[in-house]
C-alpha cells in the first residue's frame, strides 16, 4: 500500500469538497477554487470531513496513480486555505526587481528590462530590491512561474551571480589557476 496514498486528507472548516460522478474533485476555500480530474480507476470518497483515496488493485499503474492523486488533492486543500509561495533571491551588481501594478519587471544585466505578466491566480511581490516572492493557490503554477523567472538568469558557479531560490545552495567553482 502506498504510504502517501493511504494517508487521509483532513478537510478544514470553511472548505467545501465536491466529487462529481466523472471523478472531478472540486475544492472551494477562502482563497479560491481548484479542481482536478482524477483517473476513473482511483476512488475518491469524502466521509465525515476526511477524504480517502483508494485504488482497485496492486497493479503498477494503480500504485503510481494512488499517491499522485492523493498528493494533488492535498495540495488543492492546502492551496485554498493557506496558499503557496516561492521566494527567489537575485545576486549581482545592478540586479533588481520591482512590481509595477501586477507585472514584475527585472533588471538583470540585459540591455532591456524583462517583464513578467502573471497568469490568473498568481501575484508577485518584491519586498526588497533583490527579492521576489511568487504567491498563488495552485502549487504547480507557483512553481512553474518561479522556475521561469529563475531561467532568465540562472546562477553561475564562479561568481554566484544570477537568480536562485531562497534555500538553494550554489556549488562554487574555483577560478582559473594562475602562472607559477
Amino acid at each position: 500500500m502506498s504510504r502517501i496514498g493511504r494517508m487521509p486528507i483532513a478537510v478544514p472548516a470553511g472548505v467545501t469538497v465536491t466529487i462529481s460522478e466523472d471523478n472531478l474533485v472540486t475544492v472551494k476555500g477562502p482563497k479560491g477554487e481548484l479542481s482536478e480530474k482524477v483517473n476513473k480507476d482511483i476512488k475518491v470518497a469524502l466521509e465525515d470531513g476526511v477524504i480517502h483515496v483508494t485504488r482497485p488493485s496492486d497493479d503498477k499503474p494503480h500504485r503510481s496513480m494512488h499517491g499522485l492523486y492523493r498528493a494533488l488533492i492535498h495540495n488543492m486543500v492546502v492551496g485554498v486555505t493557506e496558499g503557496f509561495k516561492k521566494t527567489l533571491v537575485m545576486e549581482g551588481v545592478g540586479y533588481r526587481a520591482q512590481v509595477d501594478g501586477k507585472a514584475l519587471t527585472l533588471n538583470v544585466g540585459y540591455s532591456h528590462p524583462v517583464v513578467f505578466n502573471p497568469p490568473e491566480g498568481i501575484t508577485y511581490e518584491a519586498p526588497a530590491a533583490t527579492t521576489i516572492v511568487v504567491k498563488g493557490i495552485d502549487k504547480q503554477v507557483v512553481g512553474e512561474m518561479a522556475a521561469e523567472i529563475r531561467a532568465i538568469r540562472k546562477p553561475e558557479p564562479y561568481l554566484g551571480k544570477g537568480i536562485r531560490y531562497e534555500n538553494e545552495h550554489i556549488r562554487r567553482k574555483e577560478g582559473k589557476a594562475g602562472k607559477k
